[in-house]
């Protein structure tokens, strides 16, 4: 997967508490401990902010599965990360509705204001790790396009100078 010199920079240890976290979750699916891959997968990203290639190996072995497993889940569901993001996280909707009002507009603003370069294909992070920039599929309010999520916040109309400011500084 990764070396293991850099996955003990992104989780410097195991802790009982995680372990016995992990173990409870596996307790709920008595009858088929795989079916505790998604809820471990959520508790590492929750835990390391990301699933490293250390936390793949470590599920697959504790369910007793191949870890190409575990990968099939992490590159199919979009809500987990294989790599650190910003300590923001700004999420711009670039389904059709967003796309018309100027959602690609909006995260290019986004990415001139943070410095966030690269492929905009892929989650972008500012120079400082401050923000990491990316286009989501639909955030369910086409009627006030284009929309954003700054965190967990939902922004609309956010291509208003102010609602761009929101987006940054994490206010309405």
């Amino acid at each position: 997967m990764t070396s293991p010199a850099k996955d003990q920079k992104e989780a410097p240890s195991l802790t009982p508490d995680f372990e016995a976290k992990a173990d409870e979750l596996i307790s709920h699916y008595p009858a088929s401990r795989r079916s505790a891959a998604l809820p471990l997968l959520h508790l590492w990203q929750e835990t390391f902010g990301f699933v490293s290639g250390r936390g793949i190996e470590w599920i697959a072995a504790k369910l007793a599965i191949e870890p190409i497993r575990i990968l099939e889940l992490v590159t199919f569901y979009p809500m987990f990360r294989q790599a650190p993001i910003g300590r923001r996280h700004i999420r711009v909707c670039r389904t059709l509705s967003c796309a018309l009002a100027g959602a690609r507009e909006l995260h290019a603003e986004l990415c001139r204001r943070t410095g966030a370069s690269g492929d905009p294909h892929a989650p972008l992070t500012s120079p400082d790790g401050e923000y990491t920039i990316e286009f989501v599929e639909c955030l369910a309010s086409c009627g006030t396009a284009p929309v954003a999520m700054a965190d967990d916040r939902l922004i609309e109309r956010a291509n208003l100078p102010e609602k761009i400011e929101a987006c940054l500084s994490h206010r309405d």
